[in-house]
C-alpha cells in the first residue's frame, strides 16, 4: 500500500475504445485488459445498450425461488458453446466464488452419487496454480506469497507439477510430458477413492507468470481422471473467451471436463459474474424431495444478476459478429513477431506465449534478480510513463491485450514494452547494477 501512496497511482475516471483516462487527462493503452477480463474495449456501444435496455426492465431480482430472463438466455448460450455434456449452469459473482462452488459440488456429488456414495475430501492441483484468494481457493493454490500466511486456515490437498511447453526443445517437452503424466497417475492410484476432483487451468497458468503447459498434457489429465473415477474441474477463468485462440482452452485438446468455471471475460469485462457448469450426471445427484437434504445449499445475493447476464449476452454476440477468435489468431502472430527482438536481450530469460497471453521473464544472466530491486515493477512504471498500463508478476512482464484489440495497437503495446525494458536495463547499467 505504501507504493500506491508513494507512486501516486493513476485514478481512472473515464475510458474509450482500448484506452483508460486518468484524473489528469492522461490516456493509457489498456495492455492487460483491466486484469485479463476486457474483451472488446471500453464503452462498447452494443454492451452499453444491452445494459441500458435491461435497466429499463429490472436491475436485479434474486434467483432464490425465482428466475429472470437474461440468466436463462445466457445459460442456454453457454451450454451451446462450451464442451459437450456441460448442460447445467450455476451462477455466482466472481471467479473465486465460482471455484468454491465447483469444490462444494464435487464434494457433495460423491456423497450423493446414486448407488456409490463416498466421502471424498481431497482435491489435487498443480504447482503454480492460482484459483482465487478465498479460503478454499487458496487451499488449491500453489503460489506461496498468496497463501503461506493463511496456511493454518487451509484444508489438506495434494499437488504435483505439470510439464512446461518447450517449443524449441520438443524432446525435452515430450520427456516432461511422460514423466509428469506418470506422476499424476501414481498419485491418483495412491489416493483412489479419496480425491473428489483434479482442478487445472487448461493450457496456461496465468498467475504463475504465463506458464504454458506441454501440448497434450490436458488430454492426458482427462484420460487419467476418467480412469480413476475422479472429476476433472477446468478453471477457464483467465483462459476462456478467446484468450488462447479458441473460445475455451479445453477445445484445443478436445477435452470435455466434468465441471467448468467461467468468469473474467464472461461479461466482456463489464460486470462481475461467474458461471460453474456441470454435467447432467452431477446435477442429477442433487435431485430429490426437499426433505431428503440433497439440495446444493449455496447462493449469492447477486447470483444471475440480470444486468451482468445482459452484458454477457451482448459480449457473446460481438465475439461472433466481429470474428474475435480470428482476430486473436492474427494478434498471436503479431505479438510473436514484435517481441522477437527481445529474445536476444541478455536480461530476457524466456518469452512464453499462447494466443494473446504473454509472459516475458526477466533475469540476471541465468539467475533471478534480487527481489528488492523490483525490476519487473520498474518496467511497468516505464511503460506507464509511455502511456501503457501493464502489470508484472514479480519479474515477469505480462501482456494481455484484449482479444478484439487492433493489430496497430498491439504493435504499439510491444514497442512500448521493448523500449521500457531497454530503458530500465540501460539505467541499471549506468548505476552499476549490471
Amino acid at each position: 500500500m505504501s507504493e500506491y501512496q508513494n507512486e501516486h497511482a493513476p485514478i481512472i475516471v473515464a475510458a474509450n475504445d482500448f484506452y483508460l483516462i486518468d484524473s489528469d487527462g492522461q490516456r493509457y493503452l489498456d495492455g492487460h485488459s483491466s486484469l485479463w477480463c476486457n474483451l472488446h474495449g471500453h464503452r462498447v456501444p452494443a454492451i452499453d445498450a444491452a445494459i441500458r435496455d435491461q435497466l429499463d426492465r429490472v436491475a436485479h431480482s434474486t434467483l432464490l425461488g425465482l428466475s429472470n430472463a437474461p440468466s436463462i438466455e445466457l445459460a442456454a448460450e453457454l451450454i451451446a458453446r462450451t464442451p459437450a455434456d456441460l448442460n447445467k449452469v450455476f451462477y455466482s459473482d466472481c471467479g473465486a466464488a465460482g471455484v468454491e462452488v465447483a469444490l462444494k459440488i464435487a464434494f457433495q456429488f460423491y456423497q450423493q452419487r446414486p448407488g456409490r456414495p463416498q466421502t471424498r475430501d481431497k482435491f489435487l492441483y498443480f504447482d503454480g496454480a492460482y484459483h482465487g484468494d478465498t479460503i478454499g481457493t487458496m487451499s488449491i493454490g500453489a503460489i506461496s506469497r498468496f497463501k503461506n500466511l493463511y496456511a493454518p486456515l487451509l484444508f489438506p490437498t495434494i499437488w504435483t507439477s505439470a510439464p512446461s511447453a518447450s517449443p524449441d526443445h520438443p524432446d525435452v517437452e515430450r520427456q516432461q510430458l511422460d514423466y509428469w503424466s506418470g506422476e499424476l497417475e501414481r498419485l491418483l492410484d495412491l489416493h483412489q477413492g479419496e480425491i473428489a476432483g483434479v482442478i487445472i487451468e487448461p493450457l496456461v497458468q496465468a498467475a504463475a507468470g504465463i506458464k504454458v503447459h506441454a501440448s497434450g498434457f490436458l488430454s492426458r489429465v482427462r484420460e487419467l481422471t476418467r480412469k480413476f473415477d475422479t472429476l476433472l474441474i477446468a478453471d477457464e477463468i483467465a483462459v476462456g473467451f478467446g484468450r488462447t485462440g479458441t473460445l475455451f482452452a479445453c477445445e484445443k485438446e478436445s477435452v470435455s471436463p466434468d465441471i467448468m468455471i467461467l468468469s473474467k471475460g464472461l461479461t466482456g469485462g463489464y460486470l462481475p459474474l461467474a458461471a460453474t457448469l456441470v454435467t447432467d450426471e452431477i446435477y442429477d445427484a442433487f435431485l430429490g424431495e426437499p426433505w431428503m437434504g440433497r439440495t446444493f445449499y449455496h447462493g449469492h445475493t447477486y447470483t444471475g444478476n440480470p444486468l451482468a447476464c445482459a452484458a454477457a449476452l451482448a459480449s457473446l454476440r460481438l465475439i461472433d459478429e466481429h470474428d474475435v477468435l480470428g482476430n486473436v489468431q492474427q494478434l498471436n502472430r503479431t505479438l510473436q513477431r514484435e517481441l522477437q527482438p527481445l529474445k536476444d536481450h541478455p536480461c530476457v530469460n524466456e518469452i512464453r506465449q499462447l494466443g494473446v497471453m504473454v509472459g516475458i521473464e526477466l533475469c540476471d544472466g541465468r539467475n533471478p534478480f534480487a527481489p528488492e530491486r523490483r525490476i519487473g515493477h520498474q518496467v511497468t512504471l516505464a511503460c506507464r510513463r509511455r502511456g501503457v498500463v501493464l502489470r508484472n508478476i514479480a519479474d515477469v512482464i505480462v501482456l494481455m491485450p484484449a482479444p478484439a484489440m487492433s493489430e496497430d495497437l498491439a504493435i504499439e503495446l510491444c514497442r512500448v514494452v521493448r523500449d521500457s525494458i531497454g530503458e530500465v536495463f540501460s539505467r541499471a547499467t549506468m548505476l552499476g547494477f549490471e
